[in-house]
């Protein structure tokens, strides 16, 4: 036996909602600017050659060219890394929205509202505009590229689970189905964790060119072991310094890097395909709805995976599966929000 408790969403609820989206977005447009090579497409930070937009005139582009003669504009680059920062600033502006509604709400006991979730949510946009800039200045040092990755993938996250608290919606369920959920807990969170962990080999791979380091499947360069070395792939200790567009490491470190996140693909794929077992045999209509979620964002995920290889990392595809991944994340939260806040009948 199961039900839904339909009180009325809290204070600031849609405007978490929009910005979660928005941050969603920006994670798309984030992951594009990556794979155009656009990340230097301007040279400075926060202007664009100056520029609040870019230059876009001939003679801007002349006045560019010349203030900047190391790095000429380029204009299929300039614009989606100045889009780019521009809706970051713009999220970061919903998100002190944000933290000003809580800290405006956070002593009026009949709103209840949560005040530490956007303080943290606030730290983290700050963190992530610094992590931008850093990208730019240490020329896409791939620790900060990472980083500024996953600090994306955090904010979305904590954004979408402050929406799900303050939609104030809790599964109410019978004591047999209370101690299912409840065994469940430790697995979830390991699931989560390995799909984290996924989720950073995803954005190494990336900031280190290492996705077409296997170009079959499912082998890789034609052997099931190929020539690899772990240690310079996972060398977390790069100098900062040299300019890593287009990648400094040699053909096995990248190969070691995308043969370990195909590794991490298989084992996701068994921990949340059990995972989705036992949600389904648990036999509640809710949770079955989120364990059909999950495995159809996992299939979806582990498909846009391999045609990245199939079909040598086409631009749409590449995009979606940073996309996708965001979102096998924010279902993680969502179904660990649920499950953890689950109340008895």
């Amino acid at each position: 036996m199961m039900s839904i408790d339909n009180s009325s969403p809290k204070s600031g609820f849609k405007l978490a909602a929009v910005a979660t989206i928005f941050t969603f977005l920006v994670i798309i447009l984030g992951a594009f600017t990556r794979l155009v090579d656009a990340g230097l497409g301007c040279p400075d930070w926060p202007a664009c050659y100056g520029h609040i937009l870019w230059p876009m005139t001939e003679q801007e582009v002349a006045v560019a060219n010349a203030a900047f003669p190391d790095t000429p504009v380029e204009h299929d680059k300039t614009w989606p890394e100045q889009v780019h920062r521009l809706l970051a600033t713009s999220l970061g502006i919903f998100c002190i929205a944000i933290f000003i509604l809580a800290f405006k709400n956070r002593n009026r006991e009949h709103l209840s509202s949560p005040f530490k979730l956007p303080m943290l949510i606030l730290g983290m946009v700050i963190l992530q505009g610094m992590f931008g800039r850093w990208t730019v200045t240490l020329n896409l040092w791939p620790q900060v590229v990472t980083a500024h990755l996953m600090g994306g993938f955090i904010t979305a996250s904590l954004l979408w689970l402050l929406t799900l608290r303050l939609a104030n919606r809790q599964w109410h369920v019978d004591h047999r189905s209370f101690q299912s959920l409840k065994k469940i807990k430790p697995f979830l969170i390991i699931s989560m964790l390995f799909v984290v962990i996924q989720i950073f080999l995803g954005g190494w791979t990336s900031s280190n060119y290492a996705a077409l380091a296997c170009p079959d499947f499912p082998m890789c360069q034609g052997q099931w072991a190929p020539d690899m070395n772990f240690y310079k792939g996972f060398n977390f200790t790069q100098q900062i310094g040299p300019n890593y567009l287009g990648g400094l490491m040699e053909s096995d470190a990248r190969t070691a890097i995308h043969y370990t996140h195909r590794i991490g693909a298989i084992i996701v794929t068994l921990l949340v395909g059990y995972l989705i077992y036992r949600l389904l045999i648990i036999n509640l209509k809710f949770v079955k709805f989120w364990a059909f979620c999950l495995l159809f964002v996992l299939i979806l995920q582990l498909s846009l995976g391999i045609s990245n290889i199939i079909w040598s990392l086409p631009l749409e595809v590449a995009v979606a599966h940073n996309a996708i991944g965001a979102l096998l994340l924010l279902t993680f939260v969502g179904l660990c929000h649920r499950i953890y806040t689950v109340k008895l009948i």
